[in-house]
C-alpha cells in the first residue's frame, strides 16, 4: 500500500516541480510581472498562519540554529509576496521589499491584521514605469538614521532612500556591475558597521571561477567613495546566492538557493568567517541551516537580524513569485550568541 502511495504521489510531485522549474527559467530569462505601475500606498489586512515545527528543517538535530515558529504568509492586496529583502523595525514589525519596488509593513506576533503597502520612491521621469522594471531585489536600512540602500536587478542599480523612504537621495549604475546578468545581478548587498558595503552577484562570475563580489569603501552612492575591489564568493556546489547578512566582527551568513527536477527550491544558508577584506579575497562558508525536502522549502531569498529580549534572532523569508504553487514563508530562528560581535569587520 505505502509503494502504491508513493508511486501515485511521485508523478503529481514531479509535475509541480516541473511547473515550478519552468517558471523560474522563464522569470531568469526576460522580464516578468505586469504592465501596471507600482502599488499606491495603501493599507491590508494579513495572516500569518502559524505551520507545525516538527520536521520543518532538514538536519535540524546537525544545525546550531534552533528554528522557533515558521508561518504562511497571506496578504489582502495583489501584490502581497514576492519578498527579496527585509529588516525588522525595533517594535518588532517587519518591513519587506518585494521584486517590484513595493514596500509592506506587517506584524506576525502581537496586534496582527493591518498592514500597509507603499512604492518606493523615485524621480518624476520613471514614475509610471511599469512594475517589472522595478526588480529590487536586495535592501540595507541603518537604523541610527533611517536610511535603506536597494540594489535593482536589470537597472544594474543602488539608491538610497531618506528614513522612512520619504525620498529618493540619490543613485548609482555601477561600471563594475553593468556586466552581470541582469536577471542574475545584485541579489545580496551588505552594509558593515565601519560604512563599507559589500554586493554579491548571484550569478555574475569572477576570477577563478567564484560569484564576483564587489567591496566599496564607503556608500557607492556617494561620488566621493573610490570605485569597489572585486572578491569572490564560492556558494555550496550547485547553489547561487540570494541574499547576506552581517553579524558583527568577521562573520557573514549568505543564503543559497538552487532549483532542480528532483527536490524543486532547495536552499542551504552558510557561516562565513571574514578574511581580511580586499582585492581577489575568495570568500567561502560552512552550511549551518539546510532547507529541503521533506521539510519547509520554496524560493528563499531574504534574510533579516533582530534581538528579542537581548538574544539575536534571525529571520528567513521566501519569494513566491506570485505564483500559485508557491508560498511566502517566514521562518524564525534562534541564533547562536557568540556568532555576533560589537567587533568592526576585518
Amino acid at each position: 500500500m505505502a509503494q502504491g502511495r508513493a508511486r501515485r504521489y511521485a508523478p503529481a510531485h514531479m509535475q509541480r516541480v516541473a511547473i515550478i522549474l519552468m517558471l523560474f527559467i522563464l522569470l531568469m530569462n526576460g522580464r516578468h510581472g505586469s504592465n501596471t505601475p507600482p502599488a499606491t500606498f495603501d493599507s491590508f489586512s494579513v495572516r500569518a498562519r502559524a505551520l507545525p515545527l516538527e520536521g520543518a528543517l532538514s538536519g535540524a538535530a546537525d544545525s546550531p540554529l534552533r528554528l522557533t515558529a515558521a508561518w504562511h504568509l497571506t496578504g489582502a492586496h495583489g501584490s502581497f509576496g514576492g519578498f527579496s529583502s527585509l529588516f525588522v523595525d525595533p517594535d518588532g514589525s517587519l518591513v519587506a521589499l518585494n521584486d517590484r519596488g513595493e514596500l509592506f509593513g506587517f506584524r506576525v506576533s502581537g496586534p496582527q491584521g493591518e498592514g500597509f503597502v507603499e512604492p518606493l520612491p523615485r524621480v518624476a521621469l520613471e514614475q509610471d514605469w511599469p512594475n517589472w522594471r522595478w526588480d529590487s531585489e536586495s535592501m540595507q536600512h541603518d537604523p541610527a538614521t533611517g536610511r535603506s540602500w536597494v540594489g535593482f536587478e536589470g537597472l544594474q542599480r543602488i539608491c538610497r532612500y531618506s528614513a522612512a523612504f520619504k525620498a529618493l537621495e540619490g543613485c548609482v549604475a555601477p561600471a563594475e556591475m553593468q556586466d552581470w546578468p541582469t536577471t542574475g545581478s545584485i541579489e545580496s548587498l551588505v552594509r558593515f558597521g565601519d560604512g563599507r558595503f559589500l554586493a554579491i552577484s548571484e550569478m555574475g562570475m569572477g576570477a577563478a571561477g567564484a560569484h564576483d563580489v564587489l567591496l566599496w569603501q564607503g556608500d557607492p552612492v556617494d561620488p566621493a567613495t573610490p570605485p569597489p575591489a572585486h572578491l569572490g564568493y564560492r556558494p555550496p556546489t550547485g547553489y547561487r546566492p540570494t541574499d547576506a547578512l552581517w553579524l558583527g566582527g568577521d562573520k557573514l551568513l549568505v543564503l543559497n538557493r538552487r532549483l532542480t527536477l528532483a527536490d524543486g527550491f532547495t536552499a542551504r544558508l552558510s557561516l562565513v568567517t571574514l578574511p581580511r577584506l580586499e582585492a581577489g579575497v575568495i570568500l567561502t562558508g560552512r552550511v549551518v541551516a539546510t532547507f529541503a525536502p521533506p521539510g519547509l522549502t520554496d524560493n528563499f531569498e531574504a534574510l533579516a537580524l533582530s534581538r528579542e529580549n537581548g538574544k539575536p534572532v534571525l529571520w528567513v523569508a521566501s519569494d513566491d513569485n506570485l505564483f500559485f504553487l508557491q508560498r511566502t514563508l517566514l521562518l524564525k530562528f534562534d541564533l547562536p550568541v557568540d556568532w555576533l560581535s560589537d567587533a568592526p569587520a576585518p
